[in-house]
């Protein structure tokens, strides 16, 4: 099958096309851009969009791009991204730089078959199972990875320190797992303290009931005690 290509005339707006070591390029870096252009020449080798206020990634955000090898979406505000966002990406895209931005987590699926080297740094990650099963997925570039830090953590004591140094000393998978185990005991323990002290209550107001109601029958006249003796040993029992 072949494939059409063309060569736009006109770019969109803040951005400029150049041709740079034999690649077709397209810079639209710090032109104010807000979301992905939508008339992006088909032909583009590299493409540059970084620091711009880009904060979210939709689907297939760069269909019909399919000699696309360099993307870079750093120094923009980007926080969520559809999982199916790089898909059209998989089989070409050689470098990935989503570094400086606000991502906090992402689904791993984001990046399967993806095969480009990814910068992941200067992002605010939470340190997690998550964060963990995704660094395993990607390819990191090797530069980058002392720049993945959490900004916080299942954990509280790893906030600040670089990702790569937490998982060298913990298993971030089985941490979250044996902490959520613990908070599942703690909230059982507390259900059940809950139903005992409930029960000590209970039986100790029906022996309470039962005393002052033995008192009231040995007031009584004799007579009246023993008809009503009877239904008193009843309520007791």
């Amino acid at each position: 099958m072949s494939l059409c290509f063309q060569s736009a005339t006109t770019f969109p707006k803040g951005c400029h096309a150049s041709q740079e070591d034999g690649y077709k390029t397209l810079r639209c870096s710090n032109a104010q851009l807000t979301e992905v252009p939508k008339d992006i020449p088909n032909d583009t080798n590299r493409l540059y969009l970084d620091f711009n206020q880009i904060t979210y990634l939709p689907s297939d955000a760069f269909r019909n791009l399919p000699v696309l090898m360099e993307l870079d979406l750093s120094h923009n505000f980007l926080g969520r991204l559809d999982v199916t966002a790089f898909r059209s990406l998989s089989d070409h895209l050689h470098s990935l730089d989503l570094s400086s931005n606000k991502l906090v987590s992402v689904n791993k699926e984001v990046f399967a078959n993806l095969k480009a080297r990814t910068n992941l740094s200067g992002n605010p990650w939470t340190c997690d199972c998550d964060l963990q099963e995704l660094i395993r997925m990607v390819e990191l570039d090797p530069s980058s990875s002392s720049g993945i830090v959490c900004a916080s953590s299942v954990l509280e004591e790893h906030a600040g320190k670089p990702f790569l140094q937490v998982v060298k000393d913990i298993d971030l998978c089985n941490a979250y797992k044996k902490t959520t185990d613990v908070a599942m005991l703690v909230t059982m323990f507390g259900w059940f303290a809950m139903v005992i002290s409930y029960l000590v209550y209970y039986v100790r107001q029906n022996q309470e009931d039962a005393r002052r109601h033995l008192e009231y029958l040995k007031s009584l006249p004799s007579k009246q005690r023993h008809t009503e003796e009877p239904s008193t040993l009843s309520t007791v029992v």
